[in-house]
């Protein structure tokens, strides 16, 4: 099992990389809008959605975001209209995203509010690799950390469920630990890094220190959000993961599950802080 979920880590990374690093900007939209659109099947799929609607969903996506992807390129800059959207989005996912995970249901809204929320995500990926690279792996690497030191201080630490009925391996100490990481993480990079990189600490560090890491924070607190709400939807569903398509890992949504609150929320403090 290791050497598969490496082996698509491999390939993953083999595609995403260049994209981001030597593609255009408009490469970036395309290739993640792939994705986007695998993940928005596994979604309605767990929502216990007809194969008929799945690729319904599926093809509304790829419209939607053709669509964007013309409209963004061609000349227009929907500047003012994205900073409604990231903004609705961050407040969707602050307060109904822990409404959500204390009903005990993931499922509100059906389809229609899953588009929503993945097509949201998704163009704040597009925006902020519009920014800059490092904008994006900045905002994207806060996810990373968070999961990654939440799992070994979780490991280590861990005596306190988060939310036992809803993922059992999840601890309190292990997402303080996550949150800690990426505090000392935005630190490192907004002392080494100017604002005009455009890493998202250094950003935020340019208008206050103490914001930043309580911004940082707060991002890192919104991921574990996002992870819980895919854990209570597969949970309902009955499902122990989103879909198959990606060997070792699950399926789209599992991978991206965390990211998609924080992204918009990462550009939504671009749009208000960058100059």
């Amino acid at each position: 099992m290791l050497r598969i979920r490496i082996a698509t880590a491999a390939v993953l990374l083999a595609i995403l990389l260049p994209t981001i690093f030597i593609g255009s900007p408009r490469t970036w939209a395309i290739v993640s809008l792939v994705f986007v659109v695998a993940a928005i099947g596994e979604w309605t799929r767990l929502l216990g959605q007809s194969r008929m609607m799945i690729a319904v969903a599926g093809v509304l996506m790829a419209v939607a975001g053709g669509a964007f992807i013309a409209w963004r390129y061609g000349g227009e800059h929907p500047v003012s209209a994205l900073s409604v959207v990231s903004i609705a989005l961050t407040a969707f996912w602050v307060l109904g995203g822990a409404i959500r995970l204390v009903a005990g249901s993931a499922r509100g809204g059906g389809w229609p509010l899953a588009f929503v929320l993945l097509f949201g995500a998704w163009l704040a990926l597009v925006e902020l690799r519009e920014i800059g690279v490092w904008a994006l792996l900045s905002s994207m690497a806060i996810v990373w950390i968070a999961d990654v030191a939440a799992y070994f201080a979780g490991r280590a630490f861990g005596r306190r469920k988060l939310a036992p009925s809803i993922s059992p391996g999840k601890s309190w100490e292990g997402a303080i630990g996550g949150a800690l990481c990426v505090a000392a993480y935005g630190a490192i990079v907004a002392a080494a890094a100017p604002a005009s990189a455009s890493a998202l600490p250094s950003v935020l560090a340019a208008w206050s220190w103490p914001g930043m890491l309580a911004l940082l924070i707060g991002l890192a607190a919104l991921s574990v959000v996002g992870d819980l709400h895919e854990s209570l939807l597969k949970r309902q569903a009955g499902a122990k993961d989103s879909s198959q398509l990606l060997p070792g890992h699950g399926g789209v949504l599992d991978r991206i599950d965390a990211l998609i609150p924080v992204m918009p929320a990462a550009l939504m403090l671009y749009q208000i802080l960058r100059p």
